[in-house]
């Protein structure tokens, strides 16, 4: 594998010297934040590679940075028995506790000095076991009931900061390195509103949604999900010794596993960390003043934590203390007091959103958690409400889920009203008046009037945002009193307003109103992709409406899709191929998008680079070298045109792995079939 097999490849000795620098590269931006090249160098990397690996297949290894990619859907998850258990930890709840702890160590070990402890943080994620052998990640087991677990591997190796390949040139034989995976607080918001911009159930907090999306059956959805490792311990190891704790988690950090040492706590905390968030201390003074101080920042943290983890430090001490039952008595679990609080449900709000789903909320009396004042939390579907038996007049106990977003952990049962009575979702929409209905299979329930003013109003309100159209000025108030006043009952009605529209509101003056108009006309320059993502087409998300512009070009071509082209794009899945189809059969909904269409500039496509294949259409089935939207936009690049479907027009079947029933079909039909080699020396 040398240089000389490749002739745009000087700067480098091998392909594994290319991997190499790859995953160099992914370590500094997905695990230290701190990239040391472009976006776009970092890309032509990534490229090269995967050019070399598609020349040279019999080089490329599962370990390739290339290989990230979400696999195929599973139809379950093989359960696999754990070499050492993954036990669970003794909580303790005070400061008392830990000094129970401190004084039941000291004598099983017989002494009265003080006792070296290493503590760190209790992540409140899922745990996860890595297996590596010989440096190459073969498979990961979630905890499961601590001797078997499920192996996700499938979903984990998308994991941008999980090293494919241990970072060492002596690496040990096997390795099971045990961590938590975990989403960050403001990915988790930012992923809930992208969820629920694409008409998508949304999760309660972080934690529920690392671990749903880690038993997804499809990798693809994990690959799309922001999920975060860190490491903090091992199973069995063979290759590689450890004298203490935090040798361990050092030696884990050194291979290229995500951790928490002093660097990453200080760009963690933003310049306020005195200690590392894992760090050895002496005696249960310090691991009482670690828990305090950590108590005392977990806000500040960008991730969940529910307590602390206290473990001997030295590994022969440990082995000495043994276990007890299922846990260790080398280690515990501190946990911090649950930040609640008790108030009462005023009332039980149902709010209508743009795809339709009846969201129930309650409204209650203020009441302060964590420092926030809290007046309203939101109870999901009637699935939830069902399950707390939450009700009006209810006394509750309310906590910040996460300490993200409010959530009512329980009902106080006995100060219930004796008036009380279980609340029911309305079976019509509380404000267009229709019949709301419970999809099968959906939790959410929904009104289906597409006409429905509280529709219309966050349909409106999506149209605008930022991601969308970005019309910067037209904020909720004025979204609301346009629709109140009947000024705009459709997208399309908003290129429509006039100066003498907006003075009919109230509290409009001359320079706001001219601030408006501008931020209108603006809009007016946009993207297909953009457009798309606007019109709020349920499970549509942003990143969906890209791959949608990205191969359809033109807003014709996308209103003339059919259901089985949908389904050959790269990440569009049944779903969404549905839910696209279903709008495009309305009436209403096309002959809406094509009167935008007359109110837009939209971006037009870019023209041929070559005419080498103007005049043929051609057809993509089965897994080809690279993505399969890259191909076809090679094909449309070099003038050639894209179908949907095996007919006697199309000239020629491109055929990569498992191409399915389209090239029995092509045979048939005396259609040509190129491999992409063959399609290579085509152009």
């Amino acid at each position: 594998m040398k240089s000389k097999m490749f002739d745009d490849m000087s700067e480098f000795q091998d392909l594994e010297a290319l991997r190499d620098k790859i995953r160099e590269h992914d370590h500094n931006y997905y695990v230290l934040d701190r990239p040391t090249i472009s976006d776009k160098e970092y890309d032509r990397l990534f490229s090269l590679l995967i050019d070399l690996e598609r020349k040279f297949p019999e080089f490329l290894t599962p370990d390739s940075p290339t290989q990230r990619v979400g696999g195929r859907p599973m139809d379950k998850f093989e359960k696999i028995a754990h070499r050492t258990p993954m036990l669970s930890l003794q909580n303790t709840y005070n400061t008392e506790d830990l000094f129970d702890f401190d004084k039941r160590v000291k004598k099983f070990l017989e002494t009265s000095k003080e006792v070296e402890y290493f503590c760190e943080l209790k992540f409140d994620g899922l745990a996860i076991e890595l297996i590596y052998e010989s440096g190459i990640l073969i498979s990961a087991l979630t905890r499961g009931d601590g001797t078997v677990g499920e192996n996700v591997f499938g979903n984990v190796k998308t994991i941008k900061s999980v090293p494919l390949k241990l970072k060492t040139n002596n690496p040990p034989k096997l390795l099971e390195a045990r961590g938590e995976i975990l989403i960050l607080k403001n990915d988790f918001l930012q992923m809930n509103e992208q969820l629920q911009e694409a008409g998508e159930v949304t999760f309660a907090n972080p934690r529920n949604a690392a671990a749903g999306t880690i038993r997804q059956l499809d990798p693809k959805i994990a690959s799309q999900r922001p999920l975060k490792l860190f490491s903090y311990s091992v199973g069995k190891v063979e290759g590689i010794s450890f004298e203490t704790q935090d040798e361990i988690e050092k030696t884990l950090m050194d291979l290229g596993l995500p951790g928490l040492g002093v660097s990453e706590f200080e760009k963690i905390v933003s310049g306020k960390a005195k200690n590392d968030l894992g760090t050895v201390v002496s005696g249960i003074d310090e691991v009482i003043e670690y828990y305090n101080y950590i108590n005392s920042i977990r806000h500040d943290l960008p991730f969940d934590i529910d307590g602390i983890v206290v473990k001997l430090n030295n590994l022969i001490l440990q082995d000495r203390l043994g276990f007890v039952a299922r846990s260790p008595r080398w280690a515990t679990a501190a946990k911090f007091a649950p930040e609640q609080g008790q108030t009462v449900i005023e009332n039980i709000a149902v709010q209508v959103g743009r795809t339709g789903a009846l969201t129930p909320v309650a409204i209650m009396t203020p009441v302060k958690v964590g420092g926030v004042t809290i007046t309203n939390a939101t109870l999901h579907n009637q699935d939830e409400i069902s399950r707390k038996d939450v009700r009006v007049g209810d006394h509750v106990i309310i906590q910040r889920a996460g300490d993200v977003i409010p959530e009512i952990v329980s009902v106080i049962f006995d100060r219930r009203p004796k008036n009380s009575v279980p609340f029911i979702l309305p079976k019509n929409c509380p404000v267009c008046g229709s019949k709301s209905v419970l999809i099968e299979g959906e939790a959410v329930t929904r009104c289906l009037n597409s006409l429905c003013e509280a529709r219309l109003k966050e349909s409106i309100k999506h149209f605008v945002g930022r991601r969308a159209m970005n019309i910067e000025k037209m904020g909720d108030k004025i979204i609301e009193a346009l629709v109140d006043a009947g000024l705009i009952k459709s997208f399309s009605d908003i290129y429509k307003l006039t100066k003498e529209d907006f003075f009919k509101l109230e509290r409009q003056g001359e320079k706001s109103v001219s601030n408006l108009l501008e931020s209108i006309e603006k809009s007016r320059g946009t993207t297909l992709s953009r457009l798309i993502y606007a019109l709020g087409i349920r499970f549509v998300g942003e990143q969906t409406a890209k791959d949608l512009a990205s191969h359809y070009k033109t807003l014709e071509n996308f209103l003339e899709t059919s259901e089985d082209e949908l389904l050959s794009i790269e990440g569009i899945g049944p779903k969404v191929a549905v839910t696209v189809t279903t709008e495009l059969k309305s009436k209403t909904f096309v002959k809406e998008v094509k009167s935008l269409d007359k109110q837009l500039r939209l971006e037009t496509a870019p023209k041929p680079e070559s005419t080498k294949l103007v005049g043929k259409t051609f057809l993509i089935t089965g897994t080809l070298p690279i993505k399969r939207d890259d191909a076809k936009g090679i094909i449309e690049k070099n003038g050639g045109k894209i179908v949907s479907s095996v007919s006697k027009n199309l000239d020629y079947l491109v055929v990569g792995d498992d191409p399915g029933s389209k090239l029995e079909k092509a045979n048939s039909l005396g259609i040509k079939i190129l491999s992409w080699s063959d399609l290579e020396n085509l152009l």
